[in-house]
């Protein structure tokens, strides 16, 4: 539970989201796409970098990290925070660096109450889509009918935030595949919660939590609409994107067959190497295990 209580408090420091949507709708309108996983129908698939990555990073130079996470080749960015930055701010970097932005993860206090409506204007000024939430408390999976309620939450933002054309989400621990009456508590969620409500998949939490990425994907078909792409090791714990447990290959072809993903969003974390360098490794990788860089 520590990783998940870090990540709680990273997201506090900041306010929600930001991104280039006027980009991504232009890619919509003319049907092709930034180079990433070859999608169903030949649709690619574009790759953002979740900041949390290189967060410490950001931290210091926000405008530096942008420009060097474009030159690596990396599409977008999901944010995890935002330090102390406005909605100006990012919109001027995000533009400036050439990135989209592929989501930001929020707090669930970011997305009830009167916090709604700032959260979605901030989004809406720079016109990010995607709200996800990156962890909740341990209670919610406390028994079944927590389970659903919980979901049922999610529901009644999912429908406020639709009409500023947004989606609600919620990311992945280990723990969220802890059995609940014999289901896990990540099934009984998703099993009550609205088809636009995003099923965002951490490869690495999964497999920590004794999941299966690829049976999972199959059991709610059509709900990634992003994923995150983060390296599984038993044996070297901050192994980057492609050299760790992780079936690439099989997790593609089950994510790509859905034809239902916007991005592929890669994540590292570990102190095996500076994070600036493992998430450019972590892309390599990935262009090598899509075709991309043969």
């Amino acid at each position: 539970m520590r990783r998940q209580f870090t990540r709680l408090e990273f997201l506090r420091v900041g306010a929600a989201g930001a991104a280039l949507w006027a980009a991504r709708a232009g890619w919509a309108e003319s049907g092709s796409r930034p180079s990433g996983g070859e999608g169903a129908g030949g649709r690619h698939i574009p790759v953002g970098l979740q900041l949390y990555s290189v967060r410490a990073e950001c931290a210091k130079d926000l405008p530096a990290v942008l420009a060097a996470v474009a030159a690596m080749g990396y599409q977008g960015i999901e944010f995890a925070g935002y330090h102390g930055r406005s909605a100006a701010e990012l919109r001027r970097m995000l533009d400036g660096s050439g990135l989209a932005c592929c989501g930001t993860h929020l707090a669930i206090d970011a997305l009830t109450g009167d916090e709604l409506e700032r959260t979605v204007e901030f989004n809406r000024a720079l016109g990010n889509r995607f709200l996800v939430v990156a962890s909740l408390p341990e209670g919610w999976m406390a028994d079944r009918e927590r389970c659903q309620a919980t979901a049922w939450t999610f529901n009644e933002v999912s429908e406020k935030v639709a009409a500023a054309g947004m989606r609600v989400g919620y990311h992945n621990h280990a723990g969220d595949l802890r059995l609940v009456d014999g289901e896990t508590a990540w099934d009984i969620f998703f099993s009550q919660a609205r088809p636009e409500v995003v099923m965002q998949l951490d490869t690495a939490n999964t497999l920590a939590g004794g999941g299966d990425p690829v049976q999972i994907l199959g059991k709610h078909p059509g709900r990634a609409a992003t994923m995150h792409l983060k390296e599984h090791s038993r044996s070297t714990p901050a192994a980057v994107l492609g050299e760790g447990d992780v079936d690439w290959r099989a997790l593609f072809d089950a994510v790509e067959a859905q034809g239902a993903t916007d991005w592929y969003i890669v994540e590292h974390e570990g102190d095996g190497l500076p994070p600036l360098v493992a998430v450019e490794r972590c892309l390599a990788n990935l262009r090598k295990i899509t075709g991309e860089g043969s």
